[in-house]
């Protein structure tokens, strides 16, 4: 099910508004290792952490490592959150309802969501501007 989810259309939650363009003159891979680096590496995990918390409260999660297939159902919120601020793992949430999925991946500094509906979509981006996130489609 993961495989055929991460052949849909994407969208991704992230810290810029829009994909920065090639050759921009900008200092985007600077940036991006700032991000990854802590302090600012945990200050956006806990963005996510809160984006993904308070989309549980609308959606059921199936939640596992990405290298394995066991998921756990609607982790107690403190697991969640924990697994998401460990940056160890790489995180797979799949919304079986929705028939959608959100990759968080410990070397990136951007969630992926795989075939959101409009009602998803809609929640997700309320949610991303309330941490001041952007949501938007490559």
């Amino acid at each position: 099910m993961i495989e055929t989810l991460l052949n849909k259309p994407y969208w991704v939650i992230d810290f810029l508004p829009e994909q920065v363009p090639d050759g921009s003159a900008g200092q985007f891979f600077a940036v991006e290792e700032y991000y990854l680096r802590e302090p600012a590496l945990s200050t956006l995990r806990r963005r996510f952490t809160d984006i993904l918390l308070k989309l549980n409260c609308y959606y059921d999660f199936q939640v596992c490592a990405a290298d394995s297939e066991e998921f756990v159902r609607n982790p107690a919120p403190d697991i969640l959150a924990s697994r998401i601020l460990d940056t160890q793992e790489n995180l797979c949430i799949l919304l079986p309802r929705e028939d959608a999925l959100i990759t968080l991946d410990r070397d990136d500094t951007c969630m992926t969501v795989y075939n959101p509906s409009e009602t998803l979509l809609n929640r997700l981006r309320l949610l991303a501007t309330a941490e001041g996130l952007f949501l938007w489609q490559p």
